[in-house]
């Protein structure tokens, strides 16, 4: 079973956090709060995909035709969920 890579999407969050909350510092032409809501959003909606698509697997199906010594045939299905 693999892991959900939670690192990125948590890393945009705390620092947009920090960058929102935190910093004072002004910059001609350019709103740090706002950087960092964006950080905030954008590392948000990565956590959400990494957990969504993290949670589903993925599925195949297999068909297989076996034939016995006497010539009847007979058809096997499996379903099967890969994590």
């Amino acid at each position: 079973m693999r892991g959900i890579a939670l690192g990125g999407p948590v890393f945009l969050i705390v620092v947009g956090a920090i960058l929102y909350f935190a910093v004072n510092y002004q910059v001609s032409g350019i709103e740090i709060s706002t950087i960092g809501l964006i950080l905030m959003v954008a590392g948000g909606i990565w956590l959400v995909i990494s957990l969504l698509t993290g949670m589903m697997g993925r599925r195949t199906r297999t068909t297989e035709q076996r034939t016995d010594s006497y010539g009847n045939q007979t058809q096997v299905d499996r379903d099967s969920e890969i994590h």
